[in-house]
């Protein structure tokens, strides 16, 4: 192991220790659960609350107040033991987080539920009621003012046409009717090699019907399959 990361990792369980040479008792670890799993409803609250698209997950909100509840449990238990701390790192580092994540924020409110817990097992109490409520506003502000939201909505669009068209050209003329900006991200071999997947990044103009776009584009594909994908929703023909 690298020598500074061996002595930030000794020097981090020192600490640990240091600042809880007292064991937690039964009355306190069930305190600091409930502490615990409340402050997690919270961020569970916040997280329904200022979810944006069509894939919410009861199950992954369930998940969250887990996760945090757990931790906390899993912070006292570790109580400055550097044994015991490795040794539970290394059994739940078999453990893989099987969801799809449907939103990148998804992993920002995993590692929020998680930072909770931690800060409720190490018995800083005050401070993670705190820094929750300032980081929950934070996500609410920046959420319901819809902070950061490009001017217009970016697409991809999937395509399968068969290996005879030549798709450089096959597209232009619909592209320069109906977009600003179009990005060719990839091309496939699909079906056995008798056709090919070409995948697009666009942007509509401001006029433009998606029906009407979605219909030129199925036409020049040859009724093949079709797909535009935006954050909100997924559009086959």
């Amino acid at each position: 192991m690298d020598p500074v990361i061996a002595t930030a990792i000794d020097s981090l369980f020192d600490t640990i220790s240091q600042a809880r040479e007292v064991p937690p008792q039964a009355g306190e670890v069930l305190a600091a659960m409930a502490f615990s799993f409340v402050l997690n409803m919270f961020i569970g609250l916040l997280y329904k609350q200022t979810y944006k698209g069509t894939r919410y997950s009861q199950d992954f909100v369930h998940t969250l107040i887990i996760i945090g509840t757990v931790t906390t449990i899993l912070i006292m238990v570790v109580n400055g033991n550097s044994a015991v701390a490795f040794g539970m790192f290394a059994a739940f580092s078999m453990i893989r987080f099987r969801r799809n994540l449907g939103q990148s924020r998804d992993l920002g409110f995993v590692f929020f539920a998680m930072a909770t817990g931690m800060c409720v097992g190490a018995r800083q109490y005050e401070i993670v009621l705190v820094t929750t409520i300032i980081v929950g506003l934070a996500i609410w502000f920046i959420s319901k003012q819809d902070a950061f939201a490009p001017n217009r909505a970016s697409h991809q669009l999937r395509i399968r046409v068969n290996n005879d068209v030549d798709f450089s050209k096959a597209f232009n003329e619909i592209f320069d009717k109906f977009t600003d900006a179009t990005e060719m991200i990839s091309v496939e071999s699909v079906q056995a090699g008798m056709m090919s997947e070409l995948r697009y990044g666009i942007v509509l103009k401001d006029s433009v019907e998606i029906s009407d776009f979605m219909e030129e584009i199925q036409i020049a594909c040859g009724n093949n399959r079709a797909i535009l994908t935006s954050t909100m929703r997924d559009l086959e023909f």
